[in-house]
């Protein structure tokens, strides 16, 4: 059967001051009255139900999400005692699956993007799953058609096309991780690359399998955590373990080392919510060319990102392009073409002491 596994993982730092340590990005209505989390969760609902939904999250957060998500079971949040990056991730929730279910078929997604379309969305879903009931060594990612040159995506790029699905399906020829501009150019006019979603499809055995051949150190300590985890020892041996593992993400631990690895394209309108020019394409400019959430009174202000707290007021004057967040104790202004350095003013904010403001 399909089992969704869900990781809410990530810090969203991209987001400060919105996001914070204890508020991370998927844990925020950033474009709807929803989470992203419980858009994620209720957009493949119609697939997998409660009890085949797994999340799995850092311990810091977990009582966070089984207050977004009542309806889950208490079992199916699983919290990871550090961060160890989504191949680690993968694999724990495939062994856990699988003493469930071993014969499951797994959607793994993260936990804050955005997705408009959900009928098309789980019609890819079950494509990619009928995919893998066909030959169950397929291992299935979704790519996302490439309309502008973004530096900060992977790439896939298409080989031959994979016969049979109604949604177009090609063999991947290779992965490229997250190019400079130049080549993310020359990527978008090729024709045949799409961006990585970070959204797949495959069987937890044979996941496991591929992570077994590609990486044996990560797949014992898998198989030790598994064995302990209806007994007593469960939380020793999960910090045991987890503290051992040495980071690494599936894309180079597995997809780039297997030759089953297929991308379907994506039928559905995607967005990885990744900065905040994310809330522009999501939420829409007003005849000004500002997109504005929360109170804002604005004279000659052009091309401006505006978010204020309830209850909180931001006033501008004579400004253009840029990102005003007034969210808690803190207020960030930034120029929209310097977003992708927020993270490096947050590290800056830490290392000057202000760690009460992250």
């Amino acid at each position: 059967m399909l089992h969704a596994v869900v990781m809410a993982g990530g810090s969203g730092t991209r987001f400060w001051p919105l996001s914070r340590r204890t508020r991370p990005k998927h844990l925020i209505a950033l474009t709807a009255r929803a989470t992203l989390l419980q858009q994620t969760v209720e957009r493949i609902a119609p697939l997998a139900a409660p009890e085949r939904t797994w999340i799995i999250t850092g311990s810091d957060h977990a009582d966070d999400l089984r207050r977004q998500l009542p309806d889950l079971p208490g079992s199916s949040i699983i919290a990871e005692p550090c961060r160890r990056d989504t191949a680690p991730c993968i694999g724990l929730a495939a062994t856990l699956v699988r003493q469930h279910d071993p014969a499951a078929t797994l959607v793994v997604m993260p936990a804050d993007h955005a997705i408009d379309s959900p009928d098309q969305f789980r019609a890819c879903v079950a494509a990619a799953a009928n995919l893998v009931a066909e030959d169950p060594r397929r291992l299935v990612t979704f790519g996302v058609p490439a309309d502008r040159p973004a530096t900060g995506y992977g790439y896939i790029q298409r080989g031959d096309p994979v016969p049979g699905p109604a949604i177009p399906a090609f063999a991947v020829r290779r992965f490229v991780e997250k190019p400079r501009r130049e080549v993310a150019e020359r990527l978008v006019r090729e024709g045949d690359h799409y961006w990585n979603s970070g959204i797949f499809v495959w069987s937890a055995a044979t996941i496991l399998d591929e992570i077994r051949a590609a990486r044996p150190e990560l797949a014992e300590s898998l198989v030790r955590i598994g064995a302990a985890w209806s007994g007593p020892a469960r939380g020793n041996v999960l910090a045991q373990e987890y503290d051992a593992i040495r980071p690494i993400s599936i894309d180079y631990a597995v997809l780039e080392r297997s030759g089953h690895v297929v991308v379907m394209e994506a039928a559905f309108q995607w967005d990885d919510v990744g900065s905040w020019r994310a809330i522009e394409r999501l939420s829409g400019r007003d005849d000004a060319g500002n997109t504005i959430r929360g109170q804002h009174v604005g004279l000659d202000t052009r091309g401006c990102v505006v978010l204020a707290d309830a209850g909180q007021l931001v006033a501008s004057l004579g400004v253009e392009d840029l990102i005003i967040v007034h969210s808690g104790n803190a207020t960030l202004v930034a120029k929209k073409d310097q977003e992708e350095s927020i993270k490096q003013l947050v590290d800056l904010i830490r290392q000057q002491g202000h760690e009460q403001f992250l």
